[in-house]
């Protein structure tokens, strides 16, 4: 059964990875690279912070620095205890996909996809009451982890598995986040 599972899942890389073409190579370098990103966390943290101010913009932060401090740790440790090779590094198949951007660590699952995964949870439970159309945030892991197929640094089930980790930790943290906030920002009814 597993076999059949890590055929398709590599089925599914050559023909998504197969999709690029040399036109697009910088673009999706761009989108992979975390620091790209900051101009949009900029605007997510002051959108947090015009609904709900700076202590609690901060205790956000806070919390969002301990979620992608576990989900990076989670996810290491399971690139360390399967150590799948990377597309780009597996010589099954490195020589059919487009190898865009080579990495020597291990490939399941994506710490890409985890984080952004459970950022994007964590962020937009914050911010769905404020905001009508917040559920567009999780455009961002999308575009984010589909990257690190076309790279050929991830497989689609690498994404995936990322997927389901990010969420089930973005969910976790963010309970907790809930439970404290209630502790240390109670609403005065008074």
């Amino acid at each position: 059964m597993i076999e059949k599972v890590l055929v398709l899942d590599t089925q599914l890389l050559v023909y998504l990875n197969g999709l690029g073409s040399t036109t697009y190579d910088g673009m999706w370098l761009f989108i992979t690279s975390q620091t790209n990103w900051t101009p949009i966390f900029l605007v997510f943290l002051y959108l947090i912070y015009k609904k709900i101010g700076v202590k609690q913009t901060l205790f956000v932060l806070l919390f969002v620095a301990i979620l992608i401090a576990i989900t990076d740790q989670v996810t290491n440790l399971f690139k360390y205890s399967f150590e799948r090779l990377r597309p780009c590094s597996n010589p099954e198949i490195n020589t059919i996909i487009r190898v865009v951007k080579s990495s020597a660590t291990f490939s399941f699952f994506s710490g890409h996809a985890a984080n952004s995964m459970a950022t994007a949870l964590f962020i937009y439970k914050v911010l769905k009451s404020f905001y009508k159309y917040a559920a567009w945030i999780f455009l961002w892991p999308l575009i984010f982890a589909y990257s690190r197929i076309y790279l050929g640094l991830h497989y689609p089930g690498d994404i995936l598995c990322g997927y389901a980790f990010g969420l089930c930790s973005g969910f976790l943290v963010f309970t907790i986040y809930k439970i404290a906030q209630k502790k240390y920002f109670p609403i005065d009814n008074s």
